[in-house]
Parts: C-alpha cells; sequence; structure tokens
C-alpha cells in the first residue's frame, strides 16, 4: 500500500488505545464510532434496552387511548403499532449495529454537518422531557405516601437518578437493569392480583364505548402511538453497542417485535385493567393512585423501581446527546458526566414549572420532527443498501447541508402546522402520517435530483489498511487512536490522520477541504 509523498505516514495500531478505553466506560465512543471491541454481549445489551419496558408512561398512554377511542380499538390500534414497531426497529438496530453509528452521527449522512446539528438537541430535548414525565411520578408517589414539599421530592429524585447513569451501557446500566427488571414485573403482577382481590374482576375494562371522532378509533390509537416514535431514536442509540453476529436476536428480541409485546400491550393492558377496576380516570397521576391503592408501600416501591429503570435510558441518552450537540454547536468538550449534570438541572428547573401545561404540545412538535428523521432514516437505507457496511459520515467528506436537511425542515414544518391549526380536526390528527409521506418523498427525490452529498476526495485511510474495523489510527490532534472506519486525512496539517470528533471542530481542516475539492473539480477533464 503506497501513499503519495506529501500525506504523512499513518500511526497504525492493532489494539485499542488503553486511554480511549478507560474514557469509554463513561463515555461509551459518545462521539465516535463504537469499534468491535466495544460491543456488548446479547443479554447485557437487551439488559440495558429493557430499562424502556417499565415505564408507567405506557400504561398511561394505553388508558388514555381507550377512554379517548374505547379499549377494542385501542387494542386493534396496539397491535398495529407493535407490528410496525417491530419492524422498522429490526432495520434501524441491525444498520446501527453493522455501523456502530449514533444517532447524531447518521444525522451527518443524511443532512449535512450543520444539518445534522438539530438532531442530537431534538433527541436530548425529548429525554429530558420523559425523563420530567417519569421522575414527576416518583416525587407525586413519594408525595402522596409520606407527605411533604413536592419541590423537594423532585429535588430528591433528580439527585439520587443522576449517579446511576454515569457508568456506560456496557460496564453498569446493563447490570442494574438486570437486577432490577424482575422486580418490576413481579410488582405489575402483584397490583393485578392485589387489585383482584381487592375490587373483584373488571367485567367491563376490555368493552368501553369510544367516543365519536372524525377518524376510526382504531387508526387514532395507532396515531396516538405515533407521537413516541422516539424509541426508534433509543434503539439506534442503544443497537450500536450490539454485535454483528447478534443482529438476529437484537431485531426480534431487544429492539424487536417481542419487545414490543411486552412495553405496550402488556403494560398497555395492566394499565387499563388497573384503573378499570379502581374506576380511576386516565389522568397522569392515575396509575400511581391505583398501584398505591393496590399495594399500599409495595406499590411505591414498584413506582421507584420502575421510574429508576426508565430514567437511567432518559437520562443517559439525554447525556449522550447534549454531549453531541455540545461538541459541535457549542465548541464544549467536558466529558459526559457534564452533560449528566446539566441533563438534571433543566430537568429539575421544568419539574418547577407548571410542566404539564405545555410539556404534551412540546413533545407533540419534537414528535414531528422525530417522525419526519425517521422517515428518513429509513429511507436513505433503503436507498443506499450498498454502503450498509462503511457509510460516509466523516465531516471532511460531507457538505455543510444536503436536500435531505430540507426535504427534513419542510416535512417537519408541514407536520407542525397541521398539528397547530384547527380548521381540520382531521388533518391535526393525521398530521404524523402525512409527515412521514412528506419526509420520505422529500428525501427520496433530494437523492435522486439533488446534488451529490459527498465531497470527492481521496487518500482515504479507509483503503490504507487491510481491515477497516481493526486497524486503528492515531489522531493528529488529540493523540487517540480510533478505528480506521472514522479517521480521515487533513489537508491543513499536511495530510495527518484526524478522527471524526477532532475533524468536526477543525475549522482549519474543513477549508483546507473546501480548497482541495474545489481545486479537484477545477482539474477535473470537462
Amino acid at each position: 500500500m503506497s501513499l503519495p509523498k506529501q500525506q504523512a505516514a499513518l500511526d497504525i495500531s492493532y489494539t485499542d488505545d488503553e486511554r480511549v478505553v478507560r474514557a469509554a466506560a463513561t463515555e461509551d465512543y459518545s462521539t465516535h464510532v463504537v469499534p468491535h471491541s466495544w460491543r456488548s454481549g446479547r443479554w447485557s445489551l437487551a439488559s440495558a434496552r429493557w430499562a424502556l419496558f417499565s415505564a408507567m408512561f405506557w400504561l398511561y398512554v394505553a388508558v388514555a387511548s381507550a377512554d379517548a377511542v374505547g379499549t377494542p380499538n385501542t387494542l386493534i390500534g396496539m397491535a398495529l403499532t407493535v407490528v410496525t414497531y417491530g419492524a422498522v426497529n429490526s432495520v434501524l438496530s441491525r444498520y446501527a449495529a453493522r455501523t456502530g453509528l449514533t444517532v447524531a452521527l447518521l444525522s451527518r449522512r443524511l443532512f449535512g454537518l450543520l444539518g445534522s446539528a438539530l438532531a442530537p438537541l431534538i433527541f436530548a430535548a425529548t429525554a429530558v422531557y420523559y425523563a420530567v414525565f417519569e421522575g414527576s411520578v416518583i416525587a407525586v408517589a413519594f408525595q402522596k405516601y409520606f407527605g411533604g414539599e413536592l419541590k423537594l421530592w423532585y429535588l430528591a429524585v433528580v439527585i439520587y437518578a443522576l449517579p446511576l447513569v454515569i457508568g456506560g451501557v456496557r460496564i453498569w446500566l446493563d447490570r442494574l437493569n438486570g437486577v432490577l427488571l424482575p422486580f418490576y414485573v413481579a410488582g405489575l403482577i402483584a397490583a393485578v392480583v392485589a387489585t383482584t382481590v381487592r375490587q373483584g374482576y373488571p367485567e367491563n375494562w376490555l368493552s368501553s364505548a369510544a367516543s365519536s371522532s372524525a377518524l376510526p378509533g382504531w387508526l387514532t390509537a395507532y396515531l396516538i402511538y405515533m407521537g413516541v416514535w422516539i424509541m426508534m431514536m433509543f434503539t439506534f442509540d442503544y443497537a450500536r453497542f450490539g454485535k454483528v453476529e447478534d443482529q438476529r436476536f437484537h431485531s426480534t428480541v431487544t429492539f424487536g417485535w417481542v419487545f414490543y409485546v411486552f412495553t405496550f400491550a402488556v403494560n398497555g393492558l395492566i394499565g387499563i385493567y388497573l384503573l378499570r377496576a379502581w374506576d380511576i380516570s386516565g389522568s397522569e397521576t392515575g396509575v400511581i393512585d391505583a398501584f398505591i391503592n393496590a399495594l399500599g408501600f409495595v406499590g411505591v416501591l414498584v413506582i421507584f423501581v420502575s421510574q429508576t429503570r426508565i430514567n437511567t435510558a432518559n437520562y443517559y441518552l439525554a447525556s449522550s446527546n447534549l454531549e453531541a450537540f455540545g461538541s459541535r454547536v457549542l465548541r464544549l468538550h467536558p466529558p459526559r458526566v457534564v452533560w449528566v449534570g446539566v441533563a438534571g438541572v433543566i430537568a429539575y428547573l421544568l419539574m418547577l414549572t407548571d410542566v404539564l401545561s405545555y410539556l404534551l404540545v412540546a413533545l407533540a412538535w419534537q414528535g414531528v420532527f422525530i417522525t419526519a428523521w425517521v422517515a428518513i432514516a429509513m429511507t436513505h437505507i433503503f436507498l443506499h443498501r450498498s454502503d450498509a457496511e462503511i457509510p460516509e459520515f466523516r465531516p471532511g467528506r460531507l457538505p455543510a447541508l444536503t436536500a435531505g436537511a430540507l426535504a427534513w425542515i419542510v416535512a417537519s414544518g408541514i407536520g407542525i402546522a397541521l398539528t397547530v391549526q384547527t380548521a381540520s380536526a382531521v388533518a391535526a390528527e393525521l398530521a404524523p402520517v402525512i409527515t412521514v409521506v412528506l419526509a420520505v418523498a422529500g428525501y427520496a427525490l433530494a437523492e435522486r435530483y439533488g446534488a451529490s452529498t459527498l465531497q470527492a476526495r481521496g487518500n482515504d485511510p479507509r483503503d490504507e489498511v487491510d481491515d477497516a474495523w481493526e486497524a486503528r489510527i492515531r489522531c493528529h490532534v488529540c493523540d487517540l487512536s480510533y478505528v480506521a472506519i472514522e479517521m480521515d486525512r487533513d489537508p491543513s496539517a499536511g495530510g495527518a490522520a484526524i478522527c471524526s470528533a477532532c475533524a468536526e471542530n477543525s475549522s482549519e481542516m474543513l477549508r483546507a477541504v473546501e480548497v482541495e475539492t474545489t481545486v479537484a473539480a477545477d482539474r477535473a477533464p470537462g
């Protein structure tokens, strides 16, 4: 393998940089590709991911849907949701495992270097909002049972949660959630049994009547669950830790239909059963009341376990995406533990406001952006099946903005406009579906007729090693070695190697790349 004389030699090794490994214990390669050596075992990753199974939100959303459209329609919508989520997450989880990319890194490929900055911000904000909701559930449960000032309970639930997410998925979160999972499952069973013993079997819990609606009730229920497509982004940032050989297991059990049968269907049915048995309306605190009525102090413990598990996921993903956003936009590079603290402070401040008055509106708006992102990601994966192993995401080989960014913004803008308008209730309800159609069509057209999304550059370190996944190359900026998959050459430093994270923040390199590509275009024949 020969190199042009003007290019600096690569410092190549075939073992992990010990400094990178030490940092990964808490950083989890938040702004880098996850190498094969840092992938988790199948049950380890499943344990970490299944933290999302235990959210009280899943019980609440099923009850809210049943109150709106009736239980039979909710069950139909729930079944269709499980099929949809299972299929989409199967594709996303396989792609993430093959590529090792985060949502932020894939967004570079979809939207360009500047356009990609919005994705981790929306992801982080949504994760914080869910942490606020789930944290409020614990705080309200504690106040109902023990009394005291709610603001102090808010502070307590934030403070105790933050240290639990300092460790990464592979080192800590898998173990914590693996230990707590049986307690949550036992708590669900105990709540159902205790409720039945005390209240008797609610004869009509599966047959509540539907209210009148412009759309079929089952479709309305399906659209309600479309509001939580953030789970697709959660899948992507977790699935990057999966081993390639475990793709089939993870696409079925960890991220696929098995997970959603339990998360949506089992949780949802239990939520409907409990609240119908206790004759409680489907409010944000109704689920709390049902557990405390059924189990007393044990019910409080079940809620505590449930919310501890789900908030490890919320705060972990909020911090990792805040880190990605801070690195790209704010040019701040503190370790992830600092961003854990930032996420906690934001969550607590939101809890002090009348958060429920605007939380659902904020989630609806962000949900439109997320729905469009998922649609575009799926379209990209379908259109670029040939680069599924090694997609291009390096800053020096992508434009600042792509036509895909325009497709994302336009589809999301129309989706939000449909959501907030009051002239047509049908259009407002169908906004998620319309957003998906517009995003898919817009991105497909952008890919077909738009300018190339890749910079025409040679001298690729990926081509200069025998195996781009096994070779590590030292970065001339941070002096750390990362897999060759993410390494590039820096024309502002004589072609020295540079990692993806450093390249993203190197204005000198990006200017030099512009000059390099312009000169190459001028020299091209014709």
